[in-house]
């Protein structure tokens, strides 16, 4: 074995930590992205943002933050949330490129839009 000065024997241990970490990063960033990517909040009667741009795959969490409650409905019947009470979401993964409309099914004026890129 070799004969290294405890100097030596730290250098290398420092060494094999950096390899061992950009190891771990590389492996990381080629995980595939999880569920949620995006969120929509709804708060005072609103959708926020009111329009997302996403790749498709994406999924978005709708979170209702305002103290009544609401729901989400495609404007196509493409998806449909029970009335989310204050605190709780909904999600939906949108796998085809396409605008899609939405809406509060109990309160119609309250409106956004997903675009789904290719």
């Amino acid at each position: 074995m070799l004969n290294l000065t405890k100097r030596h024997r730290s250098s290398v241990r420092r060494g094999c930590r950096a390899l061992f970490i950009a190891a771990a990063l590389a492996a990381v960033s080629t995980l595939p992205v999880r569920a949620a990517d995006m969120e929509v909040n709804i708060d005072n009667f609103a959708f926020t943002p009111k329009e997302l741009t996403v790749k498709a795959g994406t999924t978005i969490v709708f979170r209702n933050r305002d103290d009544i409650p609401h729901s989400v409905v495609g404007s196509k019947g493409e998806f449909h949330s029970k009335a989310l009470d204050t605190g709780e979401s909904f999600s939906f993964t949108f796998a085809n490129a396409g605008s899609y409309a939405y809406s509060c099914g109990l309160h119609p004026r309250m409106q956004g839009r997903i675009v789904v890129t290719p």
